[in-house]
C-alpha cells in the first residue's frame, strides 16, 4: 500500500491557443528538477488545427492547435462540448489522472473543469480532479470571456479543489488571473515579472511550487489509500 500511496501525481497538461503540446513541454521542462521529479506530466495536443495565425510563430515551429473556437468578442463558442469529450477520451486512454496544468486557453478550460465535473456536465467517466496548476488563467463569465452554457454554474460555489495560480506582472491576462483567485478556496499564487508566458521558477517560486505539491500529494495519497482499502474489502 505504501508504494501506491507515494506514486507521482499524474497531470494532464493543456497548452495555449494555437500552440502545441511540444511547445508547452519545452517551456515547462525548464522548471527545476526538484519540481519536475515529483510529477508525472502528460502533454496533450488540442483536437483542432489552428484556424488562423499563431502568436508564437516567431519563437516555435508548427504545427499549432486550438481547443475550441470563439467569436471575436468571446461571447459564443464552437466545438466546446466536442473538446470536453476529446479530453475525457484521452483521460480514459492514458489515465487515471490526478490533476490538470493549463496555460492560457488551456488554463481557461482547466479552471472550469472542477465545477463542471461537480455538476455532472463534464468528465463524468473519470475520477474527480484533485488539483489544478493555472498559468495565465481566466474564468468563463468574467470580464473577457462570456459563459458557455456548460460553464454557467461552474463557479457558483467556492471550489475546494487545491489550485496554484501563476500570474505575470505584464501579462495582458493579469486582471483576469487575479479575479479568478476569489473562486478557489485558499489558492497558492506565484507572481513573476514577465508577460503571457510560462516562466522559469526562481528560488522563491520553487518553494511555493513545492509547498503546493506537498499539499496536493496528501489529497492524492488519501484517495489512493481509500481505493486500496476498498479493493481489500
Amino acid at each position: 500500500m505504501q508504494n501506491q500511496i507515494q506514486r507521482k501525481p499524474r497531470i494532464l497538461c493543456l497548452h495555449g491557443f494555437r500552440t502545441s503540446a511540444e511547445i508547452l513541454k519545452r517551456q515547462v521542462l525548464r522548471w527545476p528538477a526538484a519540481v519536475l521529479d515529483k510529477l508525472d506530466l502528460v502533454f496533450l495536443d488540442a483536437p483542432y488545427p489552428a484556424q488562423g495565425k499563431s502568436g508564437v510563430e516567431r519563437f516555435f515551429d508548427p504545427p499549432y492547435y486550438e481547443w475550441f473556437q470563439a467569436t471575436e468578442d468571446f461571447t459564443e463558442y464552437k466545438n466546446f462540448e466536442e473538446c470536453l469529450a476529446f479530453i475525457e477520451d484521452n483521460m480514459m486512454k492514458s489515465g487515471p489522472f490526478d490533476g490538470f496544468l493549463g496555460f492560457s486557453q488551456g488554463a481557461l478550460l482547466s479552471a472550469a473543469l472542477p465545477g463542471m465535473q461537480r455538476d455532472g456536465l463534464a468528465l463524468t467517466r473519470v475520477p474527480r480532479i484533485k488539483f489544478l496548476i493555472i498559468i495565465s488563467g481566466a474564468k468563463f463569465g468574467g470580464p473577457k470571456f462570456a459563459h458557455h452554457k456548460l460553464t454557467s454554474n461552474a463557479y457558483s460555489s467556492p471550489l475546494e479543489c487545491p489550485s496554484l495560480h501563476i500570474i505575470g506582472e505584464t501579462d495582458f491576462m493579469k486582471q483576469e488571473s487575479i479575479s479568478l483567485l476569489e473562486y478557489f478556496v485558499d489558492p497558492f499564487v506565484i507572481n513573476h515579472p514577465k508577460g503571457h508566458t510560462i516562466p522559469e521558477l526562481d528560488e522563491k517560486s520553487t518553494e511555493v511550487m513545492l509547498g503546493f505539491i506537498e499539499r496536493f500529494q496528501k489529497t492524492v495519497a488519501t484517495t489512493d489509500e481509500q481505493i486500496y482499502l476498498n479493493a481489500e474489502t
